[in-house]
């Protein structure tokens, strides 16, 4: 049985010629749960889309383990919520690669709309207005559409900003639900005690890797300030095989392996390893 979901072959990243993210490389294990932490501008988000193939590889390339469905769930910013559907319409998306957008749904399938919806909390919503919900009702919508997926692998981007602590709560539960069915999961995550607290698995990024592995030590101190060094330090418009900014030697560091037995190709050790 492959026990690998994603593999990460020096992936570079980016948008118009600018690297988002830089030479990443690295495994993703089958059932794993891992959060994705970083500044503001680090590649969280630039990795979730080209996992998911909404952006295309700079360089390197992301492989995608064979027979394994994919969930994307981006921010809410990138929603629009002005558009006229109801709670209804919004969750039977999930339904889509079973069906096609413009496929009839079965009464099997509306069952299990009510069902997604009870799930996480909203039971009797279908009818709602999605212009009408909370912050945190629209994300549990969006979960239940997730669900309705039943994907191999599921990408959460900032699932929960600006939503209230019950609804976070109730969605871990949920997060931590597909773990345990053997499900795939990464999580864009700003909260890092939130991490510490439910996430086994952290990828630090700041535009390039700098840790990788169990939580508990990609999040020490050192990788940190690492991390803040690297983004504070890094040239917004450097072309993407242009120098890492801290290191004085031409030429670019690649990750070496870390603790965690995630496989990083590369010779030199720039701290993408867990300290």
């Amino acid at each position: 049985m492959n026990e690998t979901s994603l593999i990460f072959r020096d992936l570079t990243l980016g948008y118009n010629s600018h690297p988002a993210v830089h030479h990443l490389s690295g495994t993703v294990r089958r059932g794993s749960l891992t959060a994705v932490v970083g500044s503001n501008g680090s590649g969280k988000s630039t990795l979730m889309k080209g996992i998911v193939g909404v952006l295309k590889p700079m360089a390197g390339s992301c492989t995608v383990a064979s027979g394994q469905k994919i969930a994307y769930l981006p921010q809410q910013s990138e929603l629009d919520r002005s558009f006229p559907a109801r709670v209804v319409d919004l969750v039977s998306l999930g339904l889509w690669p079973k069906r096609g957008l413009l496929g009839r749904h079965t009464g099997e399938d509306q069952a299990n709309v009510s069902r997604a919806l009870l799930a996480v909390g909203l039971g009797g919503f279908e009818k709602r207005p999605i212009d009408t919900l909370s912050g945190g009702q629209l994300q549990r919508a969006l979960f239940a559409r997730v669900l309705l997926q039943d994907a191999d692998i599921i990408l959460l981007d900032e699932p929960f900003n600006a939503i209230d602590a019950k609804t976070v709560s109730d969605l871990i539960g949920l997060i931590k639900h597909w773990h345990g069915e053997n499900r795939t999961v990464m999580v864009v995550v700003h909260d890092l005690d939130l991490v510490r607290q439910h996430f086994p698995e952290t990828l630090l990024l700041a535009r390039k890797p700098v840790a990788w592995g169990a939580s508990r030590e990609t999040l020490m101190p050192a990788n940190l300030l690492q991390a803040r060094q690297f983004h504070e330090a890094w040239e917004e418009n450097a072309d993407w095989c242009h120098d890492d900014p801290l290191h004085e030697h031409p030429g670019h560091e690649h990750p070496g392996h870390d603790r965690s037995g995630h496989v990083h190709d590369g010779g030199h050790d720039d701290g993408s390893k867990a300290a």
